[in-house]
């Protein structure tokens, strides 16, 4: 919120063209902020349909042009053509932002992860790489004071020294996204806006159809933007040519099957083993090394220990000492009790009060104390429930 009421704050808002950034300009506007809106192109091939005017005034926020009636791949015009209509509709600046160079990293690293028997998290690295990483270099480029979203997450003042700015789950538990934000660097808290966090979305829908906004019933993304299929073993095997067969084997040796390469499956994963048990069985481990699927009954899913590298942390934590807090191993899944050590190194160990079920390596562990976000790191390995 505006503290000073003369002075008007300009904010760069990433716009998707879904009803929740949309609802936020509104928000923004009514709340006084000087609102520019961006949507992020980040098609893997250059395309009429996503084709923009680097002619213009600023060709670092070049205006979207080209045809918007039909979606191709991961650069969709149906979802530009939305977002465009909502910022004239709300009378705000519009712009498309070319990130297609960016975005390549963030294919090469999904590739990549599933290639090494993990179980990459590519909405965590857009945030980490993108949203809050090139859009503060856009930002400041023209003199924005915040860089805002729609997510389903709080940023609220904290006891600490400094004014400390900290980041805490979104009100809706539904649609909580405060775990895919845990990556971000600390030092951009103080200028992020996130103004949807402190609604339900019964509510945003509502807003949105009070403001006229045409978004206001569209259905909420559900796949990886840039997998439109679903299908991420294809995906996967279209950018690599060393796909393999090998054995899916039980947790006691015996081969029960073969896989089309090991990029198809994820710990916890039940569905499309392609092999028939007499019981449920999962994905218990992938073990590169013998391009081997190990797969389990339920029981056997469960672990008590993991170790995350490459932490990130949002807030004060003790190293070198446990603490008691819950941990959160997947976007879909609920925080559970747990201890952990934080390590000077930059790793730490997640010690589970019961058994957590599809921790996966590759996946973000987030940590917990209450509603906020201490920090995280990736899960790099697990022990097997003893």
């Amino acid at each position: 919120m505006i503290t000073n009421p003369n002075q008007k704050k300009h904010v760069l808002l990433a716009m998707s063209g879904g009803v929740d950034s949309s609802v936020a300009a509104s928000l923004l506007l009514r709340e006084g902020y000087e609102v520019t809106g961006v949507f992020m192109r980040h098609g893997e091939e250059s395309a009429d349909v996503c084709r923009v005017d680097d002619t213009q005034d600023s060709p670092l926020l070049p205006i979207l042009q080209g045809r918007l009636d039909h979606k191709q791949g991961c650069c969709s015009a149906s979802d530009a053509l939305d977002a465009r209509r909502v910022a004239d509709r709300l009378s705000i600046p519009f712009y498309a932002l070319d990130m297609q160079a960016d975005f390549k990293r963030i294919v090469d690293y999904f590739v990549d992860e599933y290639r090494s028997g993990r179980t990459p998290n590519p909405c965590v690295q857009c945030n980490n790489w993108i949203k809050f990483g090139r859009l503060f270099e856009y930002a400041d480029a023209i003199g924005a004071d915040y860089v805002a979203t729609g997510h389903y997450a709080r940023l609220l003042p904290t006891d600490e020294p400094n004014n400390s700015i900290g980041l805490f789950r979104g009100i809706d538990d539904g649609k909580d996204q405060a775990y895919v934000l845990a990556g971000i660097d600390r030092s951009y808290l103080p200028r992020m806006l996130l103004p949807v966090g402190g609604y339900h979305k019964s509510e945003i829908r509502a807003m949105a159809a009070d403001v006229g906004l045409r978004v206001a019933d569209k259905k909420d993304s559900q796949e990886i933007c840039f997998v439109s299929s679903g299908k991420h073993g294809e995906f996967v095997r279209q950018r690599t040519d060393d796909a393999r067969e090998g054995d899916i084997v039980t947790t006691q040796g015996q081969v029960v099957g073969r896989h089309p390469g090991i990029e198809n499956f994820t710990i916890g994963q039940r569905k499309g083993l392609g092999v028939a048990m007499h019981e449920p069985y999962f994905v218990t481990a992938i073990e590169t090394d013998k391009n081997r699927v190990v797969i389990g009954r339920r029981e056997e899913l469960g672990r008590i220990r993991l170790w995350a590298r490459e932490s990130n942390w949002l807030a004060d934590f003790p190293t070198d000492s446990s603490t008691t807090v819950s941990v959160q191993i997947r976007y879909n899944s609920a925080p559970q009790p747990a201890s952990v050590i934080r390590r000077k190194d930059g790793t730490f160990e997640v010690e589970f009060d019961k058994p957590a079920e599809g921790v996966a390596p590759g996946q973000l562990a987030v940590v917990f104390r209450d509603e906020r976000v201490l920090g995280g790191g990736w899960i790099d390995r697990t022990n097997a429930n003893p």
